[in-house]
């Protein structure tokens, strides 16, 4: 991006990593964001034509690229939608990177033998990305013009070609929905140039709620006294429902599809009824500042409550409480008192009570008229705060008496807003579900009471532009990380960029309660499990005690992890800049997940192992054990040829147990657990995986050897392919996965090796994985002819050592990648290349806690499973099998 040339500083743009920002200061220019914002912009009324000419699919998951490449477009595909209510405004937009990643031999030669030809689902591509959501005032619209202006998303965003080209594209058309498409359309063209395509209302609301629930897994809960609970919705038995937006006013709609609803009800009094007599009655001068007071309200001494008529009794006969609001501002009727003498905060309480009543109880006689059990609420004026959920859910309940359900929307102020993302034509978004859509959330070092806590991160003022921030040089940055008083709860989690001269900043007391939205459309079902429906990948659920446990541990562990990713980056001061930044920003959401365990949906333990690996990608650090894992590599590659030798002596009988014992012998080396960590001083890789041989005296803690065994050698070719899915590299891959993979390759089985897109902690990669196999097969003929027909060694080796002529024709040894970037694995979401590769496997084999014990250990699939797995945690092991660290498990589950 040109310099400012104006005299001000120049504005950072999103997802500016520390590098770009110090070398841009160096040069006294503003960085270029790393990721380029593109949506769908309707060039002079008509859409966009895509050229297909030259697409290619892009299976890998790698910094979130794009996964359809299309070489020959010229125009500039962009998405950016708004809402503009009467009280805020909602803006959607759709960002992708612009670096593109590339083909290697073996990724096409896979793609060739498994039939990976995923353009052909659709007629048109779907651009990998992400969903963005903003909100701002309807009142300082100035400030939403001056953050798309800056971002220049109107124009495709900072990097697209218009930008970098300079050229001032005509008659760009956004789509907009609300009463302020109307309102204020005349301000758009002149501000920004661009025409405002309006959308109706009542469609976008409903498209918008359709699309959350389809498309994101927890996306609607229930809220009662206190407690949050996810909701999985069926999306086969959606249909019929009630969707009661409450934003300045209430609309209540019956959906029956589709794009087939009518609006029933609603009433005039909402959000603005809230907002406009709390600006009355108090000094707030925000929507969020007034529902701030509402926490540390008393409405009792506004209200008139049944026990004040009753003398402090209930009125039991009918089901009334004494607590119960008999006339809401009731007891200032006979108050001699002015409102002056009233707490501001006893007001917005009594205000917030009277109207979330009225709502949830005029919503519950809809449903009843309607035979409707469910009902989904969304808006504004709920802004994920908690009372308001528990008094419409109070509401619902009592005036049903239990028998219909008040649910809210995670996304709940952005249905206008995402209805009318969606009438864009051909960005394919209504063809995605739950798998296709991954939540994250934007990383950020904790900013509170005007200080970032912890040591400075730098000179010079330097700051760290997040995901989600929209800040000049050298102003202050809140993170997106809840670090507001006590006493304030969630408040929606949007940013709310708000002026200060010519400053914008985030709003310090929005707390994150959803993040942005992945897009990934390559990810697919992994079409072997059981019942996808059922499907539940984590093993223990995080209860408090549970989170608790791991807040300690992962907490220990930080300190050692910042300090091998700050190595692998060279150890400079940079790099230690950014992993002071990375301990901050995981601590901060490990705080307040401890506060909040449901504050980013249903958690489980996969879940925080996930954020920790997104949080240090969020700060550049890609890959932090790359050395460690490259080291203990070489040095199990070097023995490699010892072991193939010592099992080619066995019969098979003991092979197969031989083999086993391997497999959880090398499961030991893992930088995630602290006591094999440990072991690391006790000796040389080698030595620690002969002792570690030594220990693997069967019976296991779950021993179904003897099952598979009968399995293996019943006949010559026992199944036709086995997906086998590796973990840690070094010995572990090497001298316990690889063997294994050769056994079944010299029975005639076709073997995939499944591992991850993305790097997490030392677990191997499949793009680590094809050099392994390389350097293993120049000392095994076995595997070579498979890594040849398998496409993994394109070009004959020189040098190979065996002989191989009396060896038969070899069937394919592939990779294929699983479309995880973590230790675990939830079988929901996998790469097409592993939902591909599934397709004619009859065995699938789990390698290492991660994937067969925090995660998986109960899942039942369509074909034969074998789990195996070293417990290295021995709270683990107690709660899982009453048993001790270094337990293993060998577990065979054939199909039924």
């Amino acid at each position: 991006m040109a310099a400012n040339n104006s005299g001000s500083e120049p504005r950072i743009p999103e997802d500016v990593t520390l590098e770009e920002e110090a070398e841009a200061e160096a040069k006294g220019k503003a960085p270029a964001a790393s990721s380029a914002t593109t949506t769908t912009m309707n060039r002079s009324g008509s859409r966009p034509q895509l050229d297909l000419s030259g697409a290619a699919i892009h299976g890998t998951l790698e910094d979130r690229n794009p996964t359809i490449l299309l070489p020959n477009q010229s125009d500039d595909i962009s998405h950016l939608a708004l809402d503009i209510g009467g009280s805020l405004i909602k803006l959607v937009y759709f960002s992708r990177h612009a670096d593109q990643p590339t083909e290697d031999k073996r990724k096409l030669s896979t793609k060739r033998r498994l039939e990976i030809f995923t353009g052909a689902r659709r007629s048109y591509p779907v651009l990998g990305g992400r969903l963005h959501f903003v909100k701002f005032e309807t009142g300082k619209l100035n400030e939403c013009l001056d953050f798309i202006s800056s971002k220049q998303l109107h124009r495709g965003g900072v990097d697209s070609p218009s930008w970098r080209s300079g050229a001032q594209p005509d008659n760009i058309v956004i789509k907009a929905t609300g009463g302020g498409a109307f309102k204020y359309a005349d301000l758009f063209k002149e501000r920004l140039g661009v025409s405002l395509e309006k959308e109706d209302e009542m469609d976008c609301l409903v498209a918008g709620a359709n699309f959350l629930l389809k498309a994101i897994r927890h996306e609607a809960f229930t809220h009662m006294d206190g407690q949050k609970e996810y909701v999985q919705i069926d999306q086969n038995d959606l249909f019929p429902y009630l969707l009661v937006n409450v934003g300045s006013g209430v609309s209540i709609i019956k959906v029956d599809g589709h794009g087939k609803f009518q609006r029933v009800s609603g009433t005039n009094v909402g959000g603005g009824t809230y907002w406009g007599l709390g600006r009355l009655m108090t000094e707030c001068k925000s929507f969020d500042e007034l529902l701030e007071l509402s926490q540390r309200g008393d409405n009792s001494t506004i209200d008139m409550l049944v026990g004040d008529i009753y003398g402090g009794l209930d009125y039991s006969k009918i089901g009334l409480s004494a607590s119960t609001i008999a006339s809401s501002f009731g007891k200032t009727i006979s108050d001699n008192k002015e409102l002056s003498d009233y707490r501001p905060e006893d007001i917005s309480l009594s205000l917030l009570r009277m109207i979330s009543y009225n709502i949830g109880q005029i919503s519950y006689l809809n449903a009843l008229r309607y035979g409707l059990k469910r009902i989904f609420f969304g808006g504004f004026f709920i802004r994920g705060h908690a009372y308001t959920m528990d008094t419409i859910s109070f509401a619902v309940h009592f005036w049903s008496k239990g028998e219909a359900k008040a649910m809210f929307l995670r996304h709940e102020g952005f249905l206008g807003a995402l209805g009318a993302f969606m009438s864009y034509e051909k960005h394919g978004l209504d063809d995605l579900s739950a798998h296709h859509l991954v939540e994250r959330f934007p990383m950020g070092a904790p900013y509170v009471g005007g200080k970032i806590h912890g040591p400075p991160l730098g000179d010079l003022n330097e700051k760290i532009s997040w995901m989600e921030k929209f800040v000049q040089k050298g102003t202050q940055i809140t993170a997106p990380v809840p670090m507001g008083a006590p006493a304030t709860t969630g408040m929606g989690g949007f940013e709310r960029p708000t002026s200060k001269g010519d400053i914008l900043r985030s709003d310090a007391s929005a707390a994150l309660n959803v993040g942005v939205l992945h897009l990934v459309p390559s990810l697919d079902v992994f079409p072997l499990l059981e019942d996808p429906k059922t499907y539940e990948p984590n093993t223990i659920d995080l209860d408090h005690d549970e989170f608790k446990y791991w807040f300690t541990i992962l907490s220990d562990h930080l300190p050692d992890l910042v300090e091998k990713a700050v190595a692998s980056e060279g150890g400079t001061d940079d790099a230690k800049r950014r992993g002071d930044a990375f301990a901050h920003a995981f601590s901060a959401h490990l705080a307040r997940l401890t506060e909040e365990p449901a504050a980013y949906g249903k958690f489980g333990l996969a879940n925080l192992l996930e954020l920790r690996e997104e949080c240090l990608r969020e700060f550049q650090f890609f890959d932090a054990y790359v050395s460690i894992k490259q080291r203990e590599n070489e040095a199990s590659l070097a023995v490699l040829p010892d072991l193939l030798m010592e099992l080619d002596s066995m019969d098979e009988e003991d092979r197969l147990l031989a083999l086993i014992e391997g497999v959880l012998a090398a499961n030991i080396f893992d930088w995630g657990s602290k006591a094999c960590v440990d072991l690391y001083n006790q000796g040389t890789i080698i030595e620690i995986y002969r002792m570690s041989r030594k220990k693997m005296q069967r019976p296991w803690r779950i021993d179904d050897f003897d099952t598979f065994k009968s399995r293996m050698l019943k006949k010559d070719q026992p199944y036709k392919r086995a997906l086998i899915s590796v973990d840690n590299a070094g010995a572990d891959v090497v001298l316990g996965m690889l063997p294994l993979a050769r056994e079944f390759l010299r029975r005639g089985v076709e073997v995939v090796l499944v591992a991850n897109s993305l790097p997490a902690l030392n677990d191997i990669t499949a793009n680590e994985l094809p050099e392994i196999v390389a350097e293993a097969a120049k000392h095994c003929g076995i595997l070579r002819k498979a890594a040849e027909a398998g496409g993994l060694i394109v070009d004959a080796m020189a040098g190979i050592q065996g002989d191989t002529k009396d060896e038969p024709a070899s069937v394919p040894l592939m990779v294929v990648e699983n479309g995880c970037g973590s230790p675990c694995i939830d079988f929901r979401q996998v790469s097409s290349e592993l939902a591909a590769a599934a397709k004619d496997a009859d065995l699938l084999i789990l390698e290492g806690m991660g994937r067969s014990l925090h995660t998986n250990l109960n899942a039942r699939f369509k074909c034969d499973a074998l789990k195996l797995a070293m417990v290295k945690n021995q709270r683990l092991a107690e709660k899982l099998f009453n048993g001790n660290i270094y337990d293993c498990i060998c577990k065979f589950e054939p199909v039924s």
